[in-house]
């Protein structure tokens, strides 16, 4: 099947076919899909395949894109460096 070649995240390796199986199984929310997969929590936080899940949502369900919603986002929204918050200069040496 060709959705299963498709990929939806690429962080956490969610094929179009693993989406629309739990979407004909009756679960349409975001939020649901997210914590089931865990398509959006992987290094990118979503941002390769958030606006692709939505779609995906919204098509399935007749819903606009805007009813379907946008996931939860939690700090920190970007990667950051462990010595950033350890506030260790760029300058030092790394061990």
């Amino acid at each position: 099947m060709e959705d299963e070649k498709i990929i939806i995240c690429r962080c956490e390796d969610q094929t179009l076919s693993d989406i629309r199986k739990k979407i004909n199984y009756g679960i349409t929310s975001i939020e649901e899909i997210k914590r089931l997969t865990r398509c959006g929590m992987g290094p990118c936080q979503g941002r390769t395949c958030r606006d692709l899940l939505i779609k995906e949502i919204a098509a399935a369900t007749g819903q606009s894109i805007e009813d379907v919603g946008m996931t939860t986002f939690r700090p920190p929204v970007k990667p950051i460096k462990l010595k950033s918050m350890l506030g260790v200069d760029d300058d030092e040496k790394e061990c």
